[in-house]
């Protein structure tokens, strides 16, 4: 359910009545290659949380557009400090919990967002924080195969015409993964592994697997929020 559809009165009787959990999408704004729209991590995490809520008679917030995206620079991105997404995150979560919310997910759609969130306290409230790449097998990605079937499953956004591959990791070491992953995080590292800002290859990218990743990613968080 979205509380875009609720009223006042309604859902006063409903948190009294049903305890919901609330989910909070968190993506962001950045560049995802010359294929994917910049909306591409709020497009995605805005889906899976609907899709979510759905199966689990959850109510979903608005998405948090907004996100932790310095590491590509220079490339396109719209940022906010890591310290603003938390207090962001924190006041919502106070607000709900003034209205007697008792569970909350805070569902993240981008890897920059992972310290602020992670940082939340959650001794006084029942707050779950989860990155929907963590509840599918298949190695995640940036504009690559995975995001690119994500984004062809759920909008008509996609321009496969100008879908390159980008940086693929096959074949290196531990070591040198880790140097690129390090590197990847920090503010403007990003263009410094993959020039097109692309990570993996989204030539292959399909609907067809982009459903199944749906699929498994919310049969997954379900287990995860219903146990």
């Amino acid at each position: 359910m979205d509380i875009n559809e609720l009223y006042d009165p309604e859902f006063r009787k409903l948190i009294k009545s049903k305890k919901p959990t609330i989910i909070i999408p968190v993506g962001s704004i950045e560049q995802h290659g010359a294929h994917l729209p910049i909306s591409t991590d709020s497009d995605i995490v805005t889906e899976i949380a609907s899709r979510l809520a759905k199966k689990c008679g959850f109510i979903v917030l608005p998405t948090i557009s907004y996100g932790v995206s310095r590491e590509h620079d220079p490339l396109f991105n719209l940022s906010l400090r890591p310290q603003h997404l938390k207090i962001i995150l924190n006041d919502i979560i106070d607000s709900l919990v003034r209205n007697h919310i008792k569970k909350i997910i805070i569902l993240n759609g981008h890897h920059g967002n992972l310290r602020p969130i992670d940082s939340i306290r959650t001794d006084v409230k029942k707050v779950s924080k989860l990155s929907y790449w963590h509840f599918m097998k298949r190695e995640f990605d940036h504009a690559g195969f995975v995001e690119t079937s994500l984004m062809l499953a759920i909008s008509n956004k996609v321009n496969m015409k100008k879908a390159k591959k980008g940086l693929v990791t096959n074949g290196l070491t531990d070591k040198e993964k880790q140097r690129i992953n390090k590197l990847s995080t920090e503010p403007g590292g990003f263009p410094k592994v993959t020039k097109n800002g692309v990570w993996g290859d989204p030539t292959g990218a399909t609907k067809k697997d982009g459903q199944r990743f749906l699929a498994e990613i919310v049969r997954n968080l379900a287990k995860e929020c219903q146990s």
